[in-house]
């Protein structure tokens, strides 16, 4: 708990290390800032540099904070493992600084590849969260949460696993395609992360129900 307790507070300053830079920079920083891309990595939002600096990080923190609360109180707390809970600490914190580093680095006219970035970071986070998947006992707030696999922990477990092999997979693809700037199969592949799990864990239940 204690060691929970530390990382908690380093991973929340991490996620507001960005507004320090932007204070430093709030001179150079024009008034309007790019927060959002198309997929053509073209800006579609614009946002005050107020927001910009301050206001992006803090609703990342409350992200992370409300991440960090669900897990806490949830009834089946119990199962989760030290790997799994130093995703849902780490997750806020990356996400924070990479998107801070493209949200300046295009304000102070440096030219990055905003799909490139995201969709890597994407595919690493998806491989990431792959690997400790078939780890993940049953909860109410980390993992596959659909009525079937909240209902039987062998359709948990039975999902999880094959959910962790195909997030790996779909997430070293990513990187890929990210490489590539093939976005639009990236779209198709998040899909099938999504729609392949929720099916199998349905078609376990259906099973189970005709042969009982």
């Amino acid at each position: 708990m204690k060691k929970n307790k530390r990382l908690l507070i380093i991973t929340s300053i991490i996620i507001l290390l960005p507004i320090l830079f932007g204070i430093w920079q709030w001179d150079v920083l024009p008034n309007e800032i790019a927060t959002h891309w198309n997929i053509n990595n073209e800006p579609d939002r614009y946002s005050s540099k107020a927001f910009a600096v301050f206001g992006l990080p803090i609703i990342m923190l409350l992200i992370h904070l409300l991440c960090i609360f669900g897990t806490r109180y949830d009834p089946k707390r119990e199962n989760h493992s030290d790997k799994i809970l130093n995703i849902v600490l780490w997750i806020c914190p990356i996400i924070s600084i990479i998107m801070s580093i493209i949200t300046y680095a295009a304000a102070l006219k440096i030219n990055v590849n905003v799909g490139m970035i995201t969709t890597i970071m994407m595919g690493f986070i998806f491989s990431w969260i792959g690997n400790y998947l078939p780890k993940c006992k049953q909860n109410y707030t980390i993992g596959i949460k659909i009525p079937w696999t909240l209902n039987d922990e062998t359709n948990w477990y039975k999902t999880h696993k094959l959910a962790g092999v195909l997030w790996s997979i779909i997430g070293f693809a990513t990187i890929v395609c990210g490489m590539l700037e093939a976005y639009l199969i990236i779209i198709g592949l998040i899909i099938l992360a999504i729609i392949i799990p929720v099916a199998y864990s349905f078609t376990l239940s259906n099973s189970k129900k005709k042969k009982a």
